[in-house]
């Protein structure tokens, strides 16, 4: 394992992780390699030696390490610093009594078996006679000789024992280079300027409504909205109810037990969105018509959880949009009548029917019902209404595409909220004369008309067409766009009410008089 080379030094690898000592190999210059052997006393080292960063003076090593500052923020263990290129050891506590002459000295010497070096450096405890010292020296000779050299032996033993004992009580392993106040504040300010790019990060790779909240364009692309503002808004408006809020799923359990549900969606399961971030999920499915398992990767959560969130906040919307009243009553109306209406001024309400291509199902029965022959597929009607002034005030439920137009009034209730004082504009598809009690501004069939009733035509058509461009708005959600999915997850009529209920805040008025 790798471990320090200096002489007395007993650093390595295995055990020390996480410390602040790094180890460092040394240099394949032969003339700066000579200087590191020299300078820790050591003239035989294996091929792969190093040294600890214990033996390098504070100026040795680079101001900046990046790696360090990434282990402070982040609480990383261990780091490497990096030696200058001219960086030389310096810190040896042993300098005083070992060298490189000193150790060549010692093997020049005559050398003794392992058991008489261990017998002199027990201290003397166990003498052993002197013929027995003369027969372990390795060779034959002179006694007095052998006795010399052993005596010089146990001189060196204790030593580089007194050293070795000195090296492990004085040296401070724990020790970091302090760095002087211009490098602090350096540091400091590579720091701050690390956490910021780090939270940057963070923003940008979580895709939620807060990475899009300096981009007004990207805003109403995802959202309809017109500005982060606007839907900022919209979002204080519905906030006080969304912890009352329950989960689809549990809501049809406990309907199809006749429980009472009490418990809000925040508290049944572990929240992994925060709110606004899974209104904001539910507005990009419904404005840029994306997949379930796209916004799972998108939002990095399971596909089941997405599919959970769009049918929990399509019933909350629903509720919470449809309690208030959109329907307006006729002194409402008139109070805000716009001056393109003075000829038309007891209209109510101006009402056009519109079709959703939905899937093909499966039952030729159904398809039957479901297919249109004015878009040649199988579709879902509804009736829409809005008020002269241009905002949604009436949204039927989703009928079969076969459904005509007057039968879709009919059922719609529409009727029952009309008075004998009001007025509807329709197109001249609509034959809604005898189904109620009100008057009806519509276009003719093409037949003889006279000059005025010609002028009242063109007027009609020209006011009528306020409620296709209101249409219009509603489909630009991109989930209406394509064939819809008959999912059983969410409600797909309950979808269609809240995107029309949501184009009253989303969009501005159609003519300069508008509701405050």
């Amino acid at each position: 394992m790798p471990h320090c080379a200096a002489f007395g030094c007993n650093f390595q690898s295995k055990g020390n992780k996480g410390t602040d000592v790094s180890l460092h190999s040394f240099p394949h210059e032969k003339a700066r390699r000579k200087q590191w052997e020299d300078a820790c006393g050591r003239v035989q080292l294996p091929k792969d030696s190093r040294l600890c960063s214990r033996h390098f003076s504070p100026d040795a090593f680079e101001a900046f390490s990046r790696p360090r500052l990434i282990k402070e923020l982040t609480g990383a263990s261990g780091y490497k610093r990096r030696l200058k290129p001219n960086a030389v050891p310096t810190v040896f506590r042993y300098e005083e009594t070992t060298g490189p002459g000193k150790a060549s000295e010692n093997r020049a010497k005559k050398r003794i078996r392992p058991e008489m070096l261990n017998s002199f450096r027990d201290g003397g405890k166990q003498q052993q006679p002197a013929s027995t010292v003369a027969n372990m020296c390795v060779d034959d000779g002179d006694q007095s000789d052998t006795l010399s050299v052993m005596e010089e032996t146990s001189n060196e033993a204790a030593e580089a024992t007194k050293v070795s004992q000195s090296v492990t009580r004085d040296h401070d392993y724990c020790s970091v280079p302090e760095p002087s106040a211009a490098a602090a504040e350096d540091l400091s300010k590579d720091v701050e300027s690390l956490r910021k790019e780090i939270q940057e990060l963070r923003v940008q790779r979580k895709f939620g409504l807060q990475r899009f909240a300096g981009s007004d364009t990207d805003i109403q692309f995802y959202t309809r909205f017109p500005s982060y503002n606007h839907l900022m808004a919209f979002w204080v408006l519905i906030e006080p109810c969304i912890y009352k809020m329950i989960q689809a799923s549990r809501a049809k359990s406990a309907a199809n037990t006749d429980e009472e549900v009490l418990t809000p969606a925040r508290t049944q399961t572990r929240q992994l969105l925060q709110p606004i971030d899974e209104f904001f999920l539910f507005l990009v499915f419904l404005s840029v018509g994306l997949k379930e398992r796209d916004l799972a990767h998108q939002f990095n959560i399971h596909q089941s959880t997405v599919s959970r969130i769009i049918a929990t906040w399509t019933s909350f919307l629903a509720t919470a949009l449809g309690s208030q009243c959109i329907w307006l009553t006729r002194a409402e109306v008139q109070a805000y009548l716009p001056k393109e209406f003075k000829d038309f001024s007891d209209t109510q309400v101006i009402l056009d029917c519109t079709e959703l291509r939905c899937q093909t199902p499966s039952s030729p029965l159904l398809q039957s019902e479901t297919y249109s022959s004015y878009k040649s597929h199988c579709t879902m009607k509804a009736l829409v209404g809005i008020a002269p002034h241009g905002p949604v005030t009436f949204i039927s439920d989703l009928y079969a595409g076969s459904v005509s137009d007057k039968e879709l009034f009919r059922q719609s209730g529409i009727a029952e909220k009309l008075t004998e004082d009001m007025a509807v504009m329709v197109d001249k598809g609509f034959l809604i004369t005898d189904c109620c009690k009100c008057k009806v501004y519509r276009p003719p069939f093409l037949s003889k008309q006279k000059k005025n009733q010609v002028k009242e035509t063109q007027a009609t058509v020209r006011l009528r067409l306020h409620v296709e461009r209101v249409i219009r708005r509603i489909k630009q959600n991109k989930l209406f766009d394509g064939i819809i999915t008959m999912s059983p997850v969410y409600n797909i009529s309950q979808l269609f009410a809240v995107a029309c209920m949501l184009s009253n805040y989303q969009n501005t008025a159609l003519v300069k008089k508008q509701v405050k």
